[in-house]
């Protein structure tokens, strides 16, 4: 099989059931950008974290594809593809709190630095914030496909990169850089 099919030579490409439509579209920007920010975990799981760290990671780059296939159709129903909502999202609230128990209480805010994976942490947390906007853009031109769970559930994981961030510098015993303000 050939990875290239000349089909989005035009600047279109195909929805699961074949509609076309543009790849400048918010549907396709929103889909671009999930990918993206699952690259972006795929770089963080290439630096040295924690096994449960990493494992969390694969879990969440799991969830983004099936984020991606949901928006990557008109009609996720149809072909059965909502599979994120309230029970994914408390998840990553139970994993966050987990998480936050064994770091400092914040004073300030945190510059997005540290170790590599830290770094890199911050770097797709705020791919997933990017990723978040373009999913509230897709809502907004098309409500009834975009299931409000997506939104709340990129928010958290959002969220969440940034308290894996923080345990990543922690876990290197590396102090967070704070910004006095």
């Amino acid at each position: 099989m050939k990875i290239y099919t000349r089909g989005g030579d035009q600047g279109e490409t195909s929805l699961l059931g074949g509609l076309r439509v543009s790849k400048d579209s918010a549907r396709m920007e929103a889909c671009g950008t999930v990918d993206e920010l699952n690259a972006a975990l795929g770089m963080v799981r290439a630096e040295p974290v924690s096994p449960a760290m990493d494992q969390l990671l694969a879990q969440l780059q799991q969830t983004l594809f099936h984020v991606g296939a949901e928006l990557a159709t008109l009609n996720p129903d149809q072909y059965g593809l909502r599979r994120v909502g309230t029970a994914q999202i408390d998840v990553i609230e139970q994993t966050i709190d987990a998480y936050q128990q064994r770091l400092s209480t914040l004073q300030n805010f945190v510059l997005p630095t540290g170790t590599r994976a830290a770094a890199t942490l911050h770097l797709a947390r705020t791919i997933c914030r990017r990723t978040e906007r373009c999913v509230v853009t897709l809502s907004h031109n098309s409500p009834a496909e975009v299931a409000p769970e997506l939104i709340a559930y990129l928010n958290r994981v959002g969220d969440l990169l940034f308290v894996l961030s923080r345990a990543a510098n922690a876990e290197a015993v590396t102090a967070d850089v704070v910004w006095p303000g």
